[in-house]
């Protein structure tokens, strides 16, 4: 019996709702009276401060596991290159900034040499202004050339907020400029009136890699005058292109870059990011440049203090009389609370879009407790919701309007929010990099800010917060990525052939296995050979091949039966699990049943309802092993990668009361079962090792499952990569290995690079692994340490015991050094 682990692109991440009801068991502060919020100018509480009342409740100090101080530092100035025009250092001046700081004035240096360069330095640091100061002069520049359109730039941002907050940002910043900069947002939501206008006359355009993708490089000619005056591409958040989505953009830049230079230009890249590991070499591997790192940060920064919160334990019990923790999603709406109370402007991170809802709602109650004025102070902020809806949020936040905001990372990302005192984040965000920028989300106007990170009953973040080390002394990860996967450069090179045909000498921009695949898309009959080159031989958009925030397929529609209402879309990888017949499904705080599932026309048919338990889909897992690239002993067991193929099948659904997740049934689907070729890491132990842990074959299958959940919830912390990214399976004997074998593989097509870090780190990571389950209370196992909330097999069955034994026997064969070097980034 093989038990496995799925990742997101074969299982519903949402789970069953577990939230403390409003009437809470754990109180809040009392006594707590509202404070006015401090106004502009006026000095607020320190950070110490805030922390101190929000531990002064029952029992709240005692969840404080760790707290960081990191002091104030002060600013080292510069001066402009005498390049950068006076009309725009009077403007920068007029926005406040007399001069401009040492790294500020660097970048500015290796854009106007014509060198691509990439800003790595802190939150609130100025990057912006870094790769405007030369982007602006090289616009005024242009505009005063005798003929032609003039100089352009191109400005991609991951999220549709941040592009439209630097639009705003630059038409501030231009305004004594005139008309000779004319920056405009090119994005989904652009009316279609306003989208020629953008096209023909506009210098400075800001859009996403999906809209590059889909709108700009196939309809190239109507962008040609805008392309042949192209000098900067500025990237900003880059280190958020990683895995499966960065892999995608690195293709879209490639093609850029080849539209580009049919016009006969060669722009500038312009990256900023302020969580990069070795953001030269990250930054190169996404553009496919040599791109000069700036990482000195000169800018001042305001006192920072960080502490980690661990939930209280509850008299509730979940699978196997598990001990459970308070939800994080429950402590931070609390947290909420209490700093909305005390006029602290906060930002609460959740990870779903669900949570942030909750956080919200539980959050407003209990304001409307205190003081009825206060429930219209907190919103939620999350994708999904309408354009204005999102302009009208952001605009209250910037004004001071609302004091707290539950907020999923459509937030994270450099949305310029001066003045926030505090952030609090729900749960690891899964890397130190996302951890980091969400934590820069406050102090931006210099002052002191408070972070607070609140564990979720989760293997990794149980561990981080008793370790807090991995989190104050460790660099942030290296950017996984890989423009080489098969699945992903396939549709790019008909995207691009489908816009100029395809010729021997573009091979090499796209990258070596580029030659080894064409012969394949002629064969497939998705390229024609001619004398010009390869052609797109098919009538539908070759855009259109492809999903490059990895969702792959086409997306299942789900539509309210009674009346034919479009309520949303599911990626086709998750619809087995998200909407089977007999489903729960979310929408806007409302709850619906699907009655069926029609795969042959991907529709998911759903009716209101108010049914008073979640369901959890069940699952069959299977992985062959097709190829062994790398293998190396530890003692008489095996460390391996390769390729695997994954067959996975949903063969039922568990229904599960809300609060507690007591099974109050199981109800059998019939699904097809579905195959993904990918990446993967597994490891093996002898008959010997097993003696040796004292691991008896009653206890192999537990021990082994116990091991690959642990492991696969650790990863994280050393692969640029979320839990749902990956999955795995553990086979007592497993048919291609002969052994007993536990695999952890990448959740997508072709890899993403997670699995090769995890085999390159597997010393560390599963030194981490076993410390982590052998640290926990709990007596046999419990979410925070070998319990999945994503387990096909209802965590079952489990050997906490055996687990340790298992893995501490494993490490004494591991070589002392990493098996060859790590994958480039």
């Amino acid at each position: 019996m093989a038990f496995n682990h799925l990742p997101a692109a074969m299982h519903d991440a949402l789970g069953p709702l577990s939230v403390t009801p409003v009437t809470h068991s754990v109180p809040m502060a009392k006594n707590l009276r509202p404070r006015r919020p401090p106004e502009s100018g006026e000095s607020r509480p320190s950070p110490g401060t805030v922390l101190d009342r929000l531990a002064a409740g029952a029992g709240r100090a005692a969840r404080i596991t760790h707290t960081e101080h990191l002091p104030p530092r002060p600013g080292r100035h510069a001066v402009w290159p005498d390049r950068i025009r006076p009309e725009v250092i009077n403007a920068i001046q007029r926005a406040g900034v007399e001069h401009p700081w040492a790294h500020q004035a660097a970048a500015a240096e290796h854009a106007l040499d014509g060198e691509s360069v990439v800003i790595a330095t802190g939150t609130a640091s100025g990057k912006s202004l870094a790769y405007l100061a030369p982007v602006l002069t090289t616009l005024l520049d242009g505009s005063e050339a005798p003929n032609g359109r003039g100089a352009t730039a191109l400005y991609l941002a991951p999220t549709k907020a941040l592009a439209a907050d630097q639009c705003r940002a630059v038409k501030e910043l231009a305004a004594p400029l005139g008309n000779r900069i004319r920056p405009a947002v090119y994005d989904g939501d652009t009316p279609v009136e306003e989208r020629e206008w953008v096209r023909q006359y506009a210098s400075y355009v800001l859009t996403n890699p999906d809209m590059l993708h889909r709108g700009i490089l196939p309809s190239h000619p109507r962008w040609s005058s805008f392309l042949r005056a192209l000098r900067y591409v500025v990237i900003d958040e880059c280190h958020t292109y990683r895995g499966v989505f960065g892999s995608h953009v690195a293709q879209v830049l490639r093609r850029l870059r080849r539209i580009c230079a049919r016009y006969g230009t060669h722009p500038v890249f312009l990256l900023a990011s302020a969580t990069a590991a070795q953001p030269a070499l990250a930054a190169g591997r996404l553009t496919g440049l040599p791109t000069v790192e700036v990482s000195d940060d000169a800018s001042p920064r305001g006192e920072l203090v960080f502490a980690l919160w661990e939930p209280p334990l509850t008299e509730l019990h979940g699978e196997k009389g598990a001990p459970v923790r308070r939800t994080a999603t429950a402590e931070t709406a609390d947290l909420l609370t209490d700093l909305t109370v005390q006029g602290v402007r906060t930002v609460a991170f959740v990870r779903s879009r669900r949570g942030a809802e909750l956080v919200s709602v539980i959050a407003k109650e209990r304001l409307a407790e205190v003081d009825r004025s206060l429930p219209r102070r907190v919103a939620a902020y999350r994708g999904g919701y309408l354009p204005e809806e999102r302009r009208a949020l952001e605009r209250a936040l910037h004004s001071g309007e609302l004091l707290g905001l539950a907020a999923t990372t459509a937030l994270e990302l450099g949305l310029d929010v001066s003045g926030l005192d505090a952030v609090v984040i729900a749960g690891y965000p899964g890397t130190r990099a996302s951890l980091w920028q969400q934590a820069g989300r406050a102090g931006r106007a210099g002052q002191g800010a408070l972070a607070v990170l609140v564990a979720r009953d989760d293997p990794l973040d149980t561990y981080l917060v008793h370790h807090p080390d991995a989190i104050f002394r460790q660099p942030v990860e290296s950017t996984v990525l890989d423009p080489d996967n098969p699945y992903v450069l396939a549709p790019h090179l008909c995207a691009a052939a489908a816009e100029l045909p395809l010729t021997e000498t573009d091979l090499e921009l796209f990258g070596p296995a580029t030659a080894e695949l064409m012969p394949q898309l002629e064969s497939a009959g998705l390229l024609r050979r001619r004398a010009t080159g390869w052609h797109w031989t098919r009538r539908e958009r070759a855009a259109d091949l492809t999903d490059i925030r990895g969702g792959g397929g086409r997306p299942v529609q789900i539509v309210e039966a009674g009346t034919g209402r479009l309520l949303g879309t599911v990626d086709e990888s998750a619809a087995h699990t998200a909407v089977h017949d007999g489903a729960v499904h979310l929408h806007q705080g409302r709850t619906y049943l699907v009655r069926r599932l029609d795969l042959e026309d991907s529709v998911a048919l759903v009716e209101e309802a108010a049914p008073p338990y979640s369901t959890t889909a069940r699952d069959t897992t299977s992985v062959s092993v097709l190829e062994t690239d790398i293998e190396v002993p530890w003692g008489d067991g095996r460390l391996c990668y390769g390729s695997v193929e994954v067959t996975n099948q949903v063969v039922s659904f568990l229904r599960r009361k809300l609060i507690t997740g007591e099974v109050l049934g199981e109800t059998r689907l019939d699904l097809p079962p579905r195959t993904l070729r990918t990446r993967a890491v597994w490891w093996t132990v002898t008959e010997g090792q097993l003696d040796a842990a004292r691991v008896n074959p009653e206890q192999l299958g537990g021990a082994l499952h116990a091991a690959e959940h642990a492991s696969i919830g650790m990863l994280p912390l050393f692969a640029t990569c979320d839990r749902w990214d990956i999955g795995g399976v553990s086979v007592p004997l497993h048919p291609d290995t002969m052994l007993p074998t536990v695999f952890v593989y990448d959740g997508h097509p072709g890899g993403a690079g997670f699995a090769e870090r995890a085999f390159h780190t597997a010393r560390e990571w599963l030194t981490a692994t076993r410390e982590a389950i052998a640290v926990c209370e709990c007596e046999a196992g419990c979410p925070s340490c070998i319990q999945s909330p994503k387990c096909g097999n209802g965590n079952e069955p489990l050997h906490k015991r055996g687990a340790v034994r298992l893995l501490t026997e494993l490490l004494k064969g591991a070589p002392e050094e990493a098996p060859g070097p790590p994958p480039a980034d």
